[in-house]
């Protein structure tokens, strides 16, 4: 280190202070002192009061051997006789600085550096010796330390890490990073700092002036190479040679852009599934590679052609950015046995800027082949359901209908036919187990039964764990086979002085058959009647018409009126119903006031006239259980007279 001695006079005056000004070594110069004044050719002199000092400057770093002299202190009151004592006071006085007291010189005992403290502030004043009576007033001084290039640049971090985006124009900043020299930034270039880059070329520059890091290449792509590191260096002395410097490394990651298209590795894949795949089942993966990385990764897949968008489906696994292929709709090995349809890929995010180059277009396609595998599969029937129409009162063993299944398979196994009894528990029909022929086991009724649902089950015979059902609907059509009947029971009567052509009565009649074109009845006498008569009124409805007046309930009370009822379909079905008419009281409204029912069966039937009313029931289900209703009807309307006849005439009591 070069010391420099500045030797600064403080002198003293009685008159006013005046500046001093610094002195080379080994000069004295009286820098207060006389002015001569001629008066009367007389040399006069005036004294001027005050310190005359400038500001001590000291080099820090001082590496001599003796103490480092700072200045000296001198007032004019000091004549050298030795009279005069120094004093210093403030920042360091007795560690740092020390003063001769008789002679006023100051140094420093250590060596000073600036960058922990740059100026010091003393005090000085000067006393009598032997009085100890202050001469000079305290005043107070500066000692300022001046700098040197002791002090290296430093970064903040040893490490920086940054990010800028792949393929970013050159002159895209990265990061700025700047040092610290803790020299005098006021005081020459000790702190006058240069950044160059030492690492790192050529694809980043640095800004000499302040540290900012910009790429330097074009095209940096991060898919060829992702990280670099680059020294920084700050250099003092404005970079001149011998300044002192500092580094530091900047560790820059190149940020993914979408600037990489996804690619298929290989162009064709083939997959293979069972033709029991259910609807919904993944039966293959497929996978494109893309060089970014994250969200610009991301894929989405799509099948192209109409041949697989029909039977399956794509969707892409966000953990692997796999195609996984599904099936959409149900598959047949015998139908088609193989697919093949493109799939394209692209991805899910875009980027404007990189969707035209530099590898257009940005996505990607294969072809996908999908080979479908026999499976043995149940055999199938060739309608699903059947619905098959019989006519009522067919015989026993009549045919019905056929059912046809078949293996579909490649096999082509036979099948064997048969009926679930759980279906058929009155065993009405039976299947012929080669052919599949339904017949009948019994007389069907369609007023017992409209419908027969039935499952028909077919069964590979080489393999009897291959099955299928199938329902069978069997309709019973309507045959004209019931006779019409009243369709309530009446209740008639009629007043003892009921007049010629009065209404008593409206019938109508009910069939459990079922026409196509609707029930038409007739009504009519079994024989004629000379107490009432008929009229059809053509509505399926009839009138009851007395043919005369004068009825009395002494000469007979009650009246059985056989009525006929036909239908009108093929072949024609008629019945004869038996209206009971009672004959009772009325006054001249016609409102009934008595009559004699009650007596009637109280009196007429007895226990013995409803035993004989049994006894003919039981010979006529007997004898004439397959005769026509009508038939049935007439022998019953003669028993029932019969026994009315016997109960009149007491013949029960």
């Amino acid at each position: 280190m070069i010391t420099n001695h500045f030797q600064i006079i403080f002198m003293v005056s009685i008159l006013r202070p005046i500046t001093a000004l610094p002195m080379a070594p080994g000069n004295t110069v009286n820098l207060l002192g006389t002015s001569p004044e001629k008066d009367d050719g007389k040399i006069l002199q005036r004294a001027k009061r005050g310190w005359m000092w400038n500001q001590f400057f000291l080099l820090e770093e001082y590496t001599g051997n003796d103490n480092q002299y700072v200045g000296k202190l001198h007032s004019n009151m000091d004549r050298g006789e030795g009279n005069v004592k120094y004093i210093l006071t403030g920042d360091g006085v007795g560690s740092l600085f020390l003063i001769d007291e008789n002679s006023g010189d100051i140094h420093a005992t250590k060596r000073l550096d600036r960058e922990e403290r740059a100026i010091y502030t003393l005090h000085a004043k000067v006393v009598d010796k032997r009085t100890n009576k202050t001469l000079e007033a305290d005043t107070e001084f500066n000692i300022k330390i001046h700098d040197i290039n002791d002090n290296e640049p430093k970064f903040s971090k040893d490490i920086y890490f940054a990010s800028v985006p792949e393929m970013s124009d050159v002159g895209t900043s990265v990061i700025q990073v700047t040092a610290t020299d803790a020299d005098d930034q006021t005081y020459g270039n000790s702190a006058k700092l240069v950044y160059s880059i030492l690492q790192g070329q050529p694809y980043f520059s640095v800004d000499s002036d302040n540290g900012t890091i910009r790429t330097a290449l074009p095209n940096m792509d991060r898919e060829t190479k992702e990280n670099y590191q680059v020294v920084i260096q700050a250099k003092d002395m404005a970079g001149q040679m011998g300044g002192l410097s500092g580094t530091t490394t900047v560790s820059i990651t190149l940020s993914d852009e979408n600037d990489s298209p996804p690619r298929f590795a290989n162009h064709t894949f083939r997959l293979s599934t069972l033709e029991s795949a259910e609807v919904g089942a993944a039966i293959g993966r497929i996978k494109a590679n893309d060089a970014d990385v994250g969200r610009n990764a991301e894929m989405q897949y799509s099948i192209v052609d109409r041949d697989g968008q029909d039977i399956f489906t794509i969707i892409t696994d966000q953990n692997t950015q796999e195609g996984i292929i599904r099936v959409k709709k149900q598959l047949d090995y015998e139908r088609k046995k193989t697919f093949s349809f493109k799939v394209e890929v692209t991805n899910t995010y875009l980027d404007p800027r990189f969707m035209y180059s530099p590898n257009p277009p940005f996505k990607d396609d294969a072809m996908v082949r999908v080979t479908i595998e026999d499976v043995d599969e149940p055999p199938v029937f060739s309608r699903n359901p059947y619905i098959i129409e019989v006519h009522e009162d067919t015989a026993a063993g009549s045919f019905v209908g056929v059912v046809s299944a078949k293996d579909l398979d490649a096999d082509n196994n036979p099948v064997k036919y048969s009926i679930d009894r759980h279906t058929d528990l009155e065993r009405l029909f039976n299947i012929d187990s080669v052919n599949g022929t339904i017949t009948t086991l019994k007389a069907l009724d369609r007023e017992m039964s409209k419908w027969h649902n039935i499952s028909v089950v077919a069964t590979e015979i080489s393999n009897p764990r291959q099955t299928t059902r199938v329902p069978v609907f069997i309709r019973v059509l309507d045959v004209n086979d019931n006779a019409p009947e009243f369709a309530m029971y009446y209740e008639t009567f009629v007043c003892e002085n009921v007049k010629s052509g009065q209404l008593i009565q409206t019938i109508s009649a009910v069939d459990t058959d079922e026409p196509l074109v609707g029930h038409k009845f007739v009504f009519s006498m079994s024989f004629s009647n000379p107490n009432f008569t008929i009229i059809d009124n053509e509505d399926n409805t009839a009138r009851i018409i007395t043919r005369r007046g004068g009825f009395s309930q002494r000469e007979m009370n009650t009246y059985l009126l056989p009525v006929v009822i036909s239908d009108n379909d093929y072949p024609i079905q008629s019945s004869t119903s038996t209206l009971t008419v009672n004959v009772c009281a009325c006054d001249s409204r016609g409102n009934v006031q008595s009559c004699n029912t009650e007596a009637l069966l109280s009196a007429g039937l007895s226990t013995g006239a409803l035993v004989a009313i049994l006894l003919c029931v039981i010979i006529l289900l007997s004898k004439y259980h397959y005769q026509s209703h009508s038939l049935k009807s007439s022998v019953l309307l003669l028993c029932y007279s019969f026994v009315l006849f016997l109960s009149s005439s007491n013949f029960f009591n």
